[in-house]
């Protein structure tokens, strides 16, 4: 079977569908892009093409081609024809009806006195409906608007309601950044955007800076978040001691743009360190000549002195080079009582000593006295 093509002469059917190709269209300027198949059409960006909807015939225009040879025309559905200039006209006429219907739709919001605010109309390419968007701060009983609108136009009337990024999005902005807002330019569907978003960034938290003119936060704060994302599960926390090969060390900031944190040393000075080289920085054990250095420098600390941390500080009477016996530790209070009675003038006896030592046991022998049974209480006998 052949078919002819204007301009390209009898072609065979078999060629033509192993070059069906799938074509992005978008019907409205900031409206979302849908796929469709070329079929037997020989179509180029650019083009303008009449398409079946659910909701009748359209004419959009072809933003985007993919040859993707995989897939087949049962998964889209096929362009009903190309635009010819007749249709073209239609377009233009379609564009003209729906400025004058939003000057009349304002008028008539106007005269209802209607807190609503009228932000573009759409007029179907076969004039089949009509769709008003507005914006208002809540609901709206515009049923006497409708019949205004039937009346004029005496075709299917819709008014929607949508939020104020969709309203940026249809009038178009210039944003912050001095360009075109990023929803009119490329943007097709909004993805939330949260105050948690700033924080992870390092943003200032002020509402002049990263709000847009929408008044709503930055549609690209979503744009870097998986980066930001990434590195923060990468980077260690903030404010948060470590110990390195250097000593312990304390993580004051992070950037994200060098990919490298910066950490305080046990001697104040500042150092910067890759994120890829931070594992091997704290699991890496300090050298001797640094722990020796340390020790010098902390002539108090318990390993100066050669013990472990916890442990109980040897005593100035006795000996470093050892640890004293039991009859040592039991001679040592006497010792202890004969030198300050000595420094005091006075003359120690082992009587004093023992007097000392029997103190606590005369007062144990009397509190044990003092401890008495109790007696019970006799129960008075009942008189018959």
């Amino acid at each position: 079977m052949n078919r002819s093509l204007p301009g390209r002469g009898r072609v065979n059917a078999d060629k033509i569908y192993e070059m069906s190709q799938t074509l992005g269209i978008k019907f409205t300027d900031h409206g979302q892009i849908y796929r469709f198949s070329s079929g037997p059409f020989v179509v180029e960006t650019g083009s303008c093409v009449i398409v079946k909807t659910e909701q009748g015939m359209g004419l959009g225009e072809v933003v985007t081609i993919h040859h993707d040879e995989d897939a087949t025309d049962e998964e889209f559905n096929t362009i009903y024809r190309l635009a010819n200039e007749q249709d073209l006209v239609v377009r233009q006429e379609n564009l003209d009806l729906a400025r004058n219907a939003f000057r009349y739709c304002r008028g008539c919001v106007t005269s209802h006195k209607l807190e609503m605010k009228l932000v573009d109309v759409e007029v179907f390419f076969d004039r089949s409906k009509m769709i008003f968007y507005f914006t208002a701060p809540g609901r709206i009983d515009f049923r006497e608007l409708i019949k205004d609108l039937v009346r004029e136009y005496r075709t299917r009337i819709e008014l929607r309601q949508i939020g104020v990024r969709h309203e940026t999005q249809m009038l178009g902005a210039i944003g912050n950044c001095g360009q075109m807002c990023c929803c009119r330019r490329f943007m097709r569907k909004f993805v939330p955007v949260t105050i948690k978003m700033a924080k992870e960034q390092n943003l200032f938290l002020n509402p002049t800076k990263i709000s847009g003119i929408c008044g709503r936060l930055l549609c690209c704060l979503s744009f870097e978040q998986q980066g930001y994302e990434e590195f923060n599960r990468k980077c260690p926390k903030v404010g948060k001691r470590y110990q390195s090969s250097q000593g312990q060390v304390k993580v004051i900031r992070t950037n994200f743009f060098r990919k490298t944190l910066t950490v305080v040393l046990e001697d104040g000075s500042d150092q910067e360190i890759s994120v890829d080289d931070w594992v091997d920085f704290v699991n890496k054990a300090p050298s001797p000549s640094e722990s020796g250095e340390k020790a010098e420098l902390r002539p108090g600390s318990p390993r100066a002195a050669g013990l472990r941390p916890g442990s109980a500080r040897p005593s100035t009477a006795q000996p470093s080079s050892g640890r004293p016996s039991s009859e040592n530790q039991s001679e040592e209070p006497q010792e202890r009582v004969e030198e300050r009675s000595q420094e005091a003038g006075l003359e120690s006896t082992p009587q004093a000593v023992t007097q000392t030592q029997q103190e606590p046991d005369q007062d144990n022998d009397q509190t044990s006295d003092t401890r008495r049974p109790r007696r019970r209480r006799r129960r008075p006998r009942k008189k018959n």
